[in-house]
C-alpha cells in the first residue's frame, strides 16, 4: 500500500467529520440560535433558512471547478488541498465567533471556496498514488477512503447536535472547525510520502477544449441534468427534514432524538446497502433485465421520488394535528439512501469511465456542477414560493408531492434519454511516466 494512504483516509475522515457536523446544524442555527448585531435573538422563518441552506450547498459544489483547474494547472493537487484547506479553517472559525448574519456569510462563503476547491482533489490524489506495480490495491484503498467518509459524517451528525442544545453554537461551530484543522495538520504531515503529480499548465486547457474533450463534456452534461434533480430532492434531508423531524415525536427506540440527528440514518444505511445491492439486488434485476449503468440512475430517480410520498404522507398527518413518530421518517431514509447508491455512487463510476484519461478531473468537477445545480432549484423553489407577507404557496404534503412528481417526470423523459446515448468508455492507460514514486518526486514545501 502506498506509504500516503493513511494520511489521506485521516484527513478525509477528519474532514467530513468537520463538514457533516457542520451542515446538520445549520438549518437548526438558522431557525433558532442566529442573533442580530446588538446580541438579541433573530432566528430566520423556516423557508428563508431553507433558501440559504441550499444556496450554500450549491455554491460547495459549484467551486471544484476552480480547485480542479487550480490543480491540474497551476499549483498541483498537494498544494492545492492544502492552501484551500486553511481557507476552509478560517469558514468555521467565523461561525464559531461571530452567531450573526455577518458571521454566518463570511464562514459559509469561507467554506463553500475552501471545500468546494478541494472535493475534485482529494479522491483524484488517492489515485495518483498507484502505480502499475500495485493497482491491484486501489480497490481496497477507496474502501477505507470511502469508510473514512461514512465514518466522520456519521459520528458527527450524532455529536455536533448535541453540543450545539448543551453548549451553545460557538462550541458546536469550534469543534468541527478545530477538526478541519487536524485534518489539514494530517495531510501536512504526508506531505514527504505522497506521490506528487505536476500541474500540466496550458497543456490542460488543450486537453479540455479539443473536440474530443468538448464532445465528452457534451455528452455527460445531458445525463448530469437529470442527476441534478435527484440531488435536489436528497440533499433536503438536512433542511427540510429536519424542520419537518423537528415537528414530530422525536422519542423512538427509547432515546429522545434530536431533529438534526436523525439525519445519521443515511451514513449507517449507505454502509448496509452496499453490499446488499453488489450482491443481492443488483444480480436479482439482471434477471429480469440487463442493469447497465444509465438503467440504475433511472431507476434511482424513482426510488427517490417515492421517499418523498413518505415524507407528505408525513406532513398530512401533522397537518390533521397528529404527532407522529420520528420512526416514520426511516422508510423515507432507507428510500432515498437507495436512490442514493443507484444514482450517486453509479453516476460517479460512469463519469470515471467516460472520461478520457486527461480529463478526470475535470469532469468530476463538472459532475459536482450536478449537485449544485439541484440545489440551486431547490433554493430557487423556496424563492418564488413565498409570498410577500411571509407565507408560502406550496406548503405541506404538496411541496414534497411536487418534488415526488419532478422525480418520476424526470425518471421518465431519462429514459428515452438513456435509450440515445452513446457510451465511449476510457480506461486508464499505464502509469502516467510522470507519477514517480515519493522518492523521486520534486520536494514540496
Amino acid at each position: 500500500m502506498p506509504p500516503g494512504i493513511p494520511y489521506i483516509v485521516g484527513n478525509e475522515a477528519a474532514e467530513r467529520f468537520s463538514f457533516y457536523g457542520m451542515r446538520a446544524i445549520l438549518v437548526v442555527f438558522m431557525t433558532q440560535y442566529l442573533r442580530d448585531r446588538h446580541g438579541a435573538l433573530a432566528p430566520m422563518k423556516d423557508n428563508d433558512a431553507n433558501f440559504w441552506y441550499h444556496l450554500f450547498v450549491s455554491s460547495n459544489y459549484f467551486f471544484p471547478i476552480g480547485g480542479a483547474i487550480l490543480a491540474d494547472a497551476i499549483w498541483g493537487k498537494y498544494r492545492t488541498i492544502f492552501w484551500l484547506s486553511l481557507v476552509y479553517c478560517c469558514g468555521h472559525f467565523a461561525l464559531a465567533i461571530d452567531d450573526t448574519r455577518v458571521g454566518l456569510a463570511m464562514g459559509l462563503t469561507l467554506i463553500a471556496l475552501g471545500s468546494g476547491g478541494i472535493k475534485p482533489c482529494v479522491s483524484a490524489n488517492v489515485g495518483d498514488q498507484f502505480t502499475a506495480a500495485n493497482q491491484h490495491l486501489i480497490e481496497r484503498a477507496f474502501g477505507w477512503f470511502y469508510f473514512s467518509i461514512n465514518v466522520g459524517s456519521c459520528f458527527s451528525i450524532l455529536l455536533i447536535p448535541w453540543l450545539l442544545q448543551h453548549y451553545g453554537s460557538n462550541v458546536a461551530f469550534a469543534v468541527p472547525g478545530v477538526l478541519m484543522a487536524i485534518a489539514t495538520l494530517v495531510f501536512w504531515m504526508g506531505r514527504r510520502k505522497f506521490v506528487h503529480i505536476p500541474a500540466r499548465g496550458k497543456t490542460f486547457f488543450k486537453d479540455v477544449l479539443n473536440r474530443e474533450g468538448l464532445s465528452t463534456l457534451g455528452r455527460l452534461g445531458i445525463i448530469y441534468v437529470f442527476v441534478a434533480v435527484f440531488w435536489s430532492l436528497w440533499d433536503q434531508t438536512g433542511g427540510e427534514w429536519v424542520l419537518q423531524a423537528d415537528k414530530m415525536d422525536l422519542h423512538f427506540a427509547g432515546i429522545t432524538w434530536l431533529a438534526s440527528q436523525i439525519q445519521f440514518l443515511n451514513a449507517i444505511m449507505i454502509l448496509l446497502f452496499i453490499p446488499t445491492f453488489q450482491y443481492v439486488i443488483y444480480p436479482a434485476i439482471n434477471m429480469v433485465f440487463p442493469l447497465t449503468p444509465l438503467r440504475k440512475i433511472g431507476l434511482g430517480l424513482l426510488v427517490t421520488g417515492s421517499s418523498f410520498l413518505v415524507s407528505a404522507w408525513i406532513e398530512r398527518q401533522l397537518a390533521a394535528g397528529l404527532h407522529p413518530s420520528i420512526g416514520w421518517q426511516i422508510p423515507a431514509y432507507a428510500l432515498v439512501t437507495a436512490g442514493e447508491i443507484m444514482v450517486s455512487i453509479t453516476s460517479l463510476e460512469f463519469s470515471y469511465t467516460q472520461a478520457p484519461t486527461a480529463m478526470k478531473s475535470i469532469v468530476m468537477a463538472i459532475y459536482l456542477w450536478s449537485i449544485s445545480a439541484g440545489n440551486l432549484f431547490t433554493a430557487l423553489v423556496h424563492l418564488f414560493i413565498q409570498n410577500p407577507d411571509g407565507t408560502v404557496k406550496l406548503s405541506g404534503s404538496s411541496y414534497y408531492l411536487f418534488f415526488a412528481g419532478l422525480a418520476a417526470a424526470a425518471a421518465v423523459i431519462f429514459a428515452f434519454v438513456a435509450l440515445r446515448y452513446r457510451e465511449k468508455t476510457y480506461l486508464q492507460e499505464a502509469a502516467f511516466p510522470e507519477n514517480l514514486p515519493p522518492s523521486e518526486a520534486a520536494p514540496v514545501a
